[in-house]
């Protein structure tokens, strides 16, 4: 992928987009909210047929034949859309675990620090979950359990990495959206609110995060290298987090009520940020291999 994406990588993203706002629009978003969170197999059928879990398989295994950046490009609108179900997990276990690829099952995986999402309503769990304990998650669309004593990096690789940060960018970017829309319409004093310098200020700081991520984020996609991966996941980490706070401000008070969804997108944020375990490993991977170079 170059930083200009294809005309055909540009038509994935709208069609996932499309497909992901018919199945899972906002009044879905809420309606799944209200209805205390549970996973609806009808619509994880339909993101299957859709090919979203079977993307990288080949055609010869009924899959799609596609590579890495183009599932980058699938994770980023389902992290706009606050897509949830465990996802980068089922999207790997295909070709693996019979029905993942379809949508039929629903895999999960033991994630940094032992964390599992979706432990209850998984058909198949990638790991060790013997002692598993129900956690109360600030997500209210991501059940947790944790496995005590698990180690910090188990059940984890690059790809599920760069996946998990995929999702924090299309986040980081709805974020970024909600923030310049409401600047633009609300209105103090007789004028938008998107026309005071500290407002501005905020809406550049999170496009600025954006792009920065976003730069990273298919930069690995395309070397796979697990130091591009760190650098993405930390950008991506950053740019979800801060930017959901930074919407938050710009919303005022109603950003933190009910009604409004940047508060979502600030826990979905949280809880992937610890999906991928401690930040402390990807900074030291990124710590080692610029004392190389400086070497």
């Amino acid at each position: 992928m170059r930083f200009q994406l294809t005309a055909d990588q540009r038509a994935l993203r709208d069609g996932v987009r499309d497909v992901v706002a018919r199945i899972f629009g906002r009044d879905a978003l809420w309606d799944a909210v209200d209805g205390g969170g549970g996973l609806d197999r009808g619509w994880w059928r339909e993101l299957g047929a859709a090919g979203f879990f079977s993307l990288r398989l080949s055609e010869a295994e009924g899959g799609v034949g596609l590579g890495v950046p183009e599932a980058v490009l699938v994770f980023e609108e389902a992290g706009r859309a606050l897509l949830p179900g465990p996802l980068v997990a089922t999207h790997l276990a295909a070709g693996v675990v019979p029905g993942a690829a379809t949508g039929e099952v629903v895999v999960t995986a033991v994630g940094g620090g032992g964390l599992v999402e979706w432990l209850e309503e998984a058909d198949v769990v990638v790991g060790e979950v013997r002692g598993a304990v129900a956690l109360r998650s600030v997500d209210p669309l991501t059940p947790l359990h944790r496995v005590p004593g698990a180690d910090p990096s188990a059940g984890l690789d690059d790809l599920f990495v760069l996946l998990t940060a995929a999702e924090q960018l299309g986040t980081a970017v709805r974020a970024c959206e909600a923030a310049v829309q409401h600047a633009r319409t609300r209105e103090q004093f007789g004028r938008p609110v998107g026309a005071f310098q500290a407002v501005k200020h905020l809406c550049a700081e999170l496009l600025v995060r954006v792009e920065v991520a976003r730069a990273a984020v298919y930069a690995a996609a395309v070397t796979v290298d697990p130091v591009d991966i760190a650098a993405a996941r930390l950008l991506a980490d950053e740019a979800a987090v801060r930017g959901a706070r930074d919407c938050l401000q710009v919303h005022g008070g109603m950003g933190f009520t009910w009604e409004a969804d940047v508060h979502l997108c600030l826990k979905r944020a949280w809880v992937r940020a610890e999906r991928g375990g401690s930040i402390t490993e990807s900074e030291d991977l990124l710590a080692r291999e610029l004392l190389i170079e400086a070497g």
